[in-house]
This record gives structure tokens, sequence and C-alpha cells, in this order.
């Protein structure tokens, strides 16, 4: 092959004149010749076959032919007198299968590119002479020759398995295990996107944002999210739709600390990091020094968020109003006792997930002598705090949401003092994983708590069913918008299906909680209440009542739930939008009418779909 052509900027134009066609116009810009292709390919080929022949020899013979392929002025037999020596039937056959190859390079679609690439309509004899050249040139070795590998140079022999590489050259076994392994990656990252692509359809259909095109706004937060690493500034995009890109980026796993400077303005008093795994001390630290006049922070997955960018924001005069850290279990309580005791005359509200052994009873006990503007405590999967930390949450008078999950085992003494002592001014109530307190903390929130609309008491195993109705009974709270009383249910091994001693929420305090709140109730989960009766579901949801406001709803393994009560449930709650029932067997053959979503059934067999239209039920 002859040397490179000239640089590009020095090349002529490439235009077809003439009859040469796309190919040979193609060659000669590249000052390639066919010719020249067909006459190396040519002497290669003699060449092979000479020493092959050398190697064949015996005796004299051999020796001689070796002495003469070594000699350097030994030359091979031209492949012309090779093919005159053919017999008729070896020509013939040799020919066609010529023939068939240079057929099939023609139909590659390489060769077609290239000829719609120059939009050749010639005739086609300079094609089959550029088709003949490539055939020679690209024809591999034969079998028991040595070789190059084409990827790591070392020589090998070539056998009827050797593979061909990215440019047409052969590999070496080594290499071509390892191009099979990266093929076989290849392969497997494919099934494992379209299992990916099958779990999004499933996740549109539980936003209830499929099937049917999805609006403008959120095509462009998609399409901004999806090329974010192009993007230079958010502009002045709203709050809102800057959350929502968070919220996005977080889940794709693209926020990291080149995003980050996206989210932080000078002017902006709100920061959201959903997910701070990939983020270093230095990148908190940062949020300090380039949001000065930051007022509400809030961090997920923020293990780096630890004593050294604790200690840079006690130097600084950022004064929050709110903070939120999960996972930050690296900050010390001496750093906490700092924070609280500088920083906490601002606090309006606090939330604190994950800190394992910090942040404990002293802490909280703090909290009523250095923050009195406190509305909102949060204490999520805490390993530290006691019944005693919990009895110092009653000295915070202007409290008005309290949420608490914590794993060491508490009582309901300190649960009871701290709804008598604040519990008229609580406007939400959560107690989750509160396995053993009583029905006195019932009896407190029905005596004590009349402004509240949202209740969570979680993963009970003492409180009754007649605690229950007396608390929505004759209570003089207003109708409540959210409740969750999931896993409020009797636990007994040995026979799960009896309770004597009605633990748990059962038919009684379903039917008063839906007398009480479910002219209001947009929310509400039952979840393993399993001791709520089916003559109880169908009073509750029986013709002629309505629950206008009810969205979602989680019946999951109540066991008693059926078809009838779920066709009872859609015609009572005509803007429902989701409902589960998971692990109820008795679920089986249901209309799910257009615009609602039902998760969980455990047999789709059967199951009829009413209307049609981009908004029909769906069934998961």
């Amino acid at each position: 092959m002859n040397p490179p052509g000239p640089p590009a900027a020095n090349r002529p134009s490439r235009q077809i004149r003439g009859p040469q066609s796309a190919l040979t116009d193609f060659l000669a810009s590249h000052n390639i010749s066919a010719n020249q292709i067909r006459q190396d390919a040519l002497a290669r080929r003699a060449a092979a076959v000479a020493a092959q022949q050398a190697a064949e020899g015996s005796g004299d013979n051999g020796d001689d032919a070796a002495d003469a392929a070594d000699s350097p002025s030994a030359e091979p037999e031209p492949l012309p007198a090779r093919r005159r020596n053919e017999s008729k039937a070896q020509s013939a056959k040799r020919k066609k299968e010529e023939e068939k190859a240079i057929a099939r390079i023609k139909a590659s679609k390489q060769f077609q590119r290239r000829r719609r690439q120059y939009g050749s309509d010639d005739e086609m004899s300079d094609e089959d002479e550029a088709a003949r050249a490539l055939f020679q040139e690209t024809m591999a070795p034969l079998p028991g020759q040595m070789e190059n590998c084409e990827i790591c140079g070392k020589r090998f022999t070539v056998t009827a398995y050797s593979r061909a590489g990215p440019d047409g050259g052969l590999l070496c076994p080594k290499c071509t295990k390892e191009l099979d392994q990266e093929e076989g990656s290849a392969r497997k990252r494919r099934k494992t996107n379209a299992g990916r692509q099958r779990r999004q359809v499933q996740s549109n259909l539980l936003d209830g944002i499929y099937p049917g095109a999805k609006d403008l706004v959120t095509l462009c937060v998609e399409t901004l999210a999806k090329n974010v690493d192009q993007a230079e500034d958010f502009g002045d995009l709203p709050p809102a739709l800057i959350d929502r890109l968070a919220a996005i980026l977080s889940k794709k796993r693209l926020l990291n600390p080149t995003t980050l400077d996206l989210f932080l303005k000078p002017d902006r008093d709100t920061v959201t990091v959903y997910d701070g795994a990939k983020l270093s001390s230095d990148d908190y630290i940062k949020i300090f020094q380039i949001v000065p006049k930051i007022k509400h922070l809030r961090l997920r997955n923020a293990v780096q968020f630890k004593n050294k960018v604790m200690d840079h924001l006690l130097d600084t005069t950022v004064e929050l109003e709110s903070l939120s850290l999960h996972g930050s279990n690296l900050i010390d309580d001496t750093r906490w006792d700092r924070f609280l005791t500088e920083k906490g005359s601002h606090l309006k509200a606090l939330k604190i997930y994950h800190t394992d052994g910090y942040f404990g009873d002293e802490q909280i006990k703090l909290l009523a002598k250095t923050c009195p503007n406190l509305q909102r405590l949060k204490i999520s999967h805490n390993q530290k705090v006691t019944d005693k930390g919990i009895a110092h949450i009653a000295n915070l008078p202007g409290l008005q949401h309290l949420s608490l999950e914590i794993y060491k085992p508490t009582s309901s003494p300190p649960y009871v003092d701290v709804l008598n002592s604040i519990g008229p001014g609580l406007r939400t109530l959560s107690l989750a994983t509160v396995y053993h307190i009583d029905d006195s903390v019932l009896k407190a929130i029905h005596e004590n708590c009349q402004n509240i609309f949202k209740l969570r008491i979680t993963d009970n195993e003492v409180l009754t069913d007649q605690g229950f109705a007396n608390l929505f009974t004759n209570w003089y709270n207003p109708p409540l918008t959210y409740i969750d009383l999931h896993k409020c249910r009797h636990i007994d091994a040995a026979v799960p299906r009896d309770n004597p001693n009605g633990i748990g929420l059962a038919s009684r305090g379903f039917e008063a909680l839906m007398a009480h709140s479910g002219s209001t109730l947009r929310h509400l989960n039952v979840h393993s209440c399993r001791h709520i009766s089916l003559e109880s579901f169908e009073k509750v949801f029986a013709p002629g009542t309505q629950y206008p406001e009810l969205r979602e709803i989680d019946l999951s393994f109540c066991q008693n739930v059926n078809d009838f009560v779920v066709g009872s449930i859609f015609r009572a709650c005509p803007n429902l939008k989701t409902l589960k029932v998971f692990g109820n067997f008795g679920v089986r053959d249901v209309r799910v009418p257009k615009g609602k979503i039902l998760i969980g059934v455990p047999n789709a067999l059967g199951m009829q779909i009413e209307g049609t239209g981009e908004d029909d039920g769906r069934v998961i």
C-alpha cells in the first residue's frame, strides 16, 4: 500500500467525475490504488504458499527449499504460474468461491454505505474491481500459518477458529477470550437495560403519569436532567422545578461536586440534596461559602457531613431556620451541643435521621434551653434516645409537629407526659415502631390533642381495638386527613388468627375511625391489621356511603379483603387513585375503573379493566 496522502487541508475535493464509481473515487482521494492492493495481496499469498511448501519438504529437497526460502534473492512462484498448474476442476471451484466472496463484499453494509455516500450511478465494472481488490486484501491467512495478533502484537498459529479483530486482522486466543467476555458483558447490559425499561414503565404507572403524554414542563425538566452535564446555569427556574431537578438527578445518581454547583446561588435561601453519597466534606463546606444567606438546609445520605463541616458552620454567620440531616452519623455530641447552643436560637425545624450512637437524651434536654422557637422536631432511626430523653420533649411548649422513631425499647409514661404537656398545640403526631406503648397513650391523645390532622402509630403489639374505638369516638379533634396505623396487630406465632384480647386495630376501631374522619381523609394505611372483619369492610364501604377525599388506601395483608370489598371501595371513593391489596388472596377477579391503580393482586388472571383511553385503570 502506498504511503498516506497529503494532509486533509491540501487534499483535492472529493468530486465524482467521469465513469468511475464512488468506491474508486474514495480510494483515489486517499491515494490508494486498487491494482496496488491486488498486487500486494497476491505477493503476500505467494510468499505464504512458498513458505508452507518449504516447511512440508523432506530430505535434500526440503533443505534446498528451505535454503531457497531463506535466500534474499529467492523469489516465490508467481500466483498466475501456480494457477496454470491447477486442474480445470480446481480452477472452476476457486473462481466460483472468489465470485461468491466478491458478491458478499458488494452486498455488505460498509460497501453500500460508501456507495450511497458518494451517490454513484456509474457502471459496475469499477465496483467489481474494487470489491475484488478488497477481497484479496482482507483474505485471512490459512490455518497453520503464523500471524501477529491485531491487539497485542503477539505471534500465534492461525486455526480455523481464529477470530477477526475490530480492524480486520486476527486475534490470538487470549485476546479472543477477552473480547468474548466484553461482548458477553455488553449483551448482559442490554438485557439489564431492557429490564430497567420495564421497571420504569411500572414506576410511571404508580406515579399516575403513564400511559399518555407527559406535560411540557415534565418533558423539559427530564430533558434538562438528562443533559445536566452540558448545563451552565439553571437561570430563573422556580424553586419547585429546581427541587424536581434535584430529585431526578439524585435518583439517577448524577448529583456530584460538578452538578452541585448548579444549585448553589448566593441569593438563594434553600438548598436540598436528596443524595449526597458522592459529595465530600469540602463540598458541604462549599454550600455555606457560596450561599451565605441560606436558611433551609436539607441533606440526605450526607455521610461526609461530619465534625469538619460542623466546625466550619459554627464559624460562619449562617443562621439556619430549618436543618434536616440524614445519615450524618459522624457528628459527635460535643459538636451537637455547640451547634444547639450557638445556632439554636434561630431554629424552627430540626430533623435528624440515622445518627446511630450520637444525639441522645442530653441533646434533647438542651433543646428546651437553646431552641425557644422550635416548632418541628423529628428524630428517626435513633439508637441513643431513651425514655428519659422523650420526657424532655415535654419542655418544648411551641412544638407543633412531633415525629419519633426510637430503636431502644420505650414505655408509655414519657409519651403520656409529652401529650399532657404539649398535646393541645400539636398539628401532626408520628410515633413509629412503638412496640410496647399501651392504651394510656391513646387516651392521652383523645384528651389532649384537638388540632391534629395527621396521626401515625405503627408497629405495636399492645394497643387494643377498644382503645382505638375510644380514641375516635366523641373526639373533639376535627376529622383527620392522614392516618397510618399499619402493623398495629396481634402477634401469636402459634395461632395467628385467634385474638381473644382484641389486640391491634380491628373491626370496632376501624369503624370508629372511618365514622370520625372518613369525610376528610385523604390517606389511609391499615397494612397488616388482619383482624378487621369482612363484615366491617362491607359496612364501612356499603352502598350509599361516600368518601370524596380519599386518594390512597393500603389494605395489604388484611386477609378479609376480597373482590366485593375492592369493588365497594371503588364505588365509595370516587377520587381514589391507588389501592394496595398485597397478600389478599380473595382478590382475584375485579373490575378496575379507569383512572384507578390497583397494586398487589396475587392472581391477575381474568382481571378486567373498564373503559378505554389513556387513563384506563391499571392492574399491577
